[in-house]
């Protein structure tokens, strides 16, 4: 690998085919934590590197409980990767996000129950602030980029992450509703909260591709409404990371870069020998 790339994006195996995307490498990474989903493709976009990865793996096999979302963020970390953008896919849980429409969401709400949330356990305790886990400079980047498209853009939003992988009753989209939620998807996380664990500023473009079930005059979300928008929009995502790649600071001035500056409350006398070795990549400058 010639350069660090200046960006990550996880999104669909299909992203990363598009002309503008040069010079393509593949590269195998191999992490504490298992296998990624997929190889890690670095092209270049306007003489910069960019690392796409595909969450769900070449052929869309794992299910988002399956995937390793914990080695996923250590293998583009371990890369040189700091900014990562998620093209995701989600229903829509509000009358004025309408389907083939783009969210970039400011909060998130967290409804898994069987995932991996954290690099961090077996003697090592590490709490991570996570008040603001969409890192918004990164987020703002992501909103102009989009817009610059042309497509239709909405620069808020809280996202809920449900297990899958099947779809919501509707009793469970309309309490989503009631709580406030505006987009809802599979995958969100715990991706976001380990890219800020391990200090990678974080965000999402959300491709709404239907209402979910709670709208009473349109139909419910099927596999071939989801496919059918995120194909269409295929095009502007590309354009968007094109857009943004060329736009986005070589420096970061967030927070993000810092986010376990306090979190360690472990003794660092008491680390396990095996677990610093493991997590030297997200800890080692504070050790």
């Amino acid at each position: 690998m010639d350069k660090k790339p200046i960006l990550g994006v996880i999104g669909g195996s299909g992203l990363y085919d598009f002309p503008a995307l040069e010079k393509k490498k593949d590269f195998i990474v191999h992490t504490p934590f298992g296998d990624p989903s997929s190889p890690i493709i670095i092209g270049e976009l306007s003489g910069k590197s960019v690392a796409f990865l595909a969450r769900h793996g070449i052929g869309h096999i794992y299910t988002p409980s399956e995937v390793n979302y914990r080695a996923n963020i250590y293998a583009l970390k371990s890369i040189g990767v700091d900014r990562i953008v998620s093209i995701s896919a989600c229903g829509s849980l509000r009358e004025d996000y309408s389907p083939g429409q783009i969210v970039i969401p400011d909060q998130i709400f967290d409804f898994t129950h069987k995932r991996q949330r954290s690099f961090f356990s077996e003697g090592v305790v590490v709490h991570v602030s996570a008040s603001d886990p969409f890192c918004p400079d990164l987020s703002n980047e992501v909103f102009q980029a989009v817009l610059n498209t042309g497509a239709t853009v909405h620069r808020s939003g809280t996202y809920i992450t449900i297990e899958g992988p099947r779809f919501s009753t509707k009793a469970e989209s309309n309490l989503y509703r009631e709580w406030g939620m505006s987009i809802i998807g599979m995958t969100a996380c715990p991706e976001i909260f380990l890219a800020r664990e391990a200090e990678i500023c974080y965000s999402t473009m959300a491709h709404v591709t239907d209402y979910d079930v709670w709208h009473m005059s349109e139909e419910p979300v099927t596999v071939e409404m989801v496919v059918k928008v995120l194909m269409a929009n295929t095009e502007i995502a590309q354009k968007a990371i094109e857009n943004l790649v060329t736009k986005l600071p070589q420096k970061r001035i967030c927070d993000c870069k810092i986010a376990l500056k306090d979190a360690v409350l472990t003794h660092r006398d008491l680390l396990p020998k095996d677990s610093k070795g493991k997590l030297d990549l997200l800890l080692g400058k504070y050790l």
